[in-house]
């Protein structure tokens, strides 16, 4: 039942989703071990992704799908590093979010980012104002392949892959971030420390 559900739907769904549809006495969180164990090595594996559970084309197997149509949609370089400071900074304010990126956050970008279902808007902290946060969701985690946000990438990976230049930058260096997109608002450098925390 757990793995017809699953199949059947468009979204991750979480134990409790599944619990609320299976008949009284049954066990969600069993069924999905077992399926996870089932599935482990084959063409489709069922992938945790943030508090849910989804069936995926094995990482492996993805080179198959590449004839599929994908609508792409370009992101500024100012959605792009909003984007990166939200996930890796979450639970973060407009203003936090200002502050590291050294220039105003435009409506638009935050717009843009929640209306691809990337970013949602957390809770409200408890300081004066009582000012939004802004979190990723699981909409992002899936697209990425993440469990979670722990599952981030950090600065060596990002070097690694050319998304930050490969030596260490000196202390309160500014260092260009290889990211595509249109200028924006942002300057043309920033400093690598601030978008990514040190763990």
């Amino acid at each position: 039942m757990v793995e017809a559900i699953l199949f059947a739907s468009g979204r991750p769904l979480t134990a409790r989703d599944l619990a609320d549809r299976l008949p009284p006495g049954c066990d969600p969180a069993e069924a999905l071990a077992g399926l996870r164990r089932a599935y482990a090595g084959r063409g489709v594996v069922l992938e945790r992704i943030g508090d849910g559970y989804a069936f995926r084309t094995a990482p492996d197997l993805s080179f198959l799908m590449q004839a599929e149509t994908v609508e792409q949609r370009r992101l500024s370089r100012a959605a792009i590093e909003t984007l990166a400071i939200i996930a890796y900074h979450q639970p973060v304010t407009r203003t936090e979010i200002e502050e590291i990126r050294g220039v105003a956050v435009s409506r638009g970008t935050l717009d843009q980012l929640i209306e691809m279902d990337w970013v949602r808007i957390g809770r409200r902290r408890m300081t004066p104002g009582r000012p939004a946060t802004f979190v990723v969701t699981e909409t992002f985690l899936d697209h990425f392949g993440l469990e979670s946000a722990r599952d981030l990438p950090g600065l060596a990976e990002l070097r690694a892959a050319g998304l930050l230049e490969a030596r260490p930058p000196a202390e309160g260096l500014r260092v260009p971030l290889a990211l595509g997109g249109e200028d924006d608002d942002m300057p043309a450098t920033a400093s690598a420390t601030d978008f990514f925390k040190d763990d």
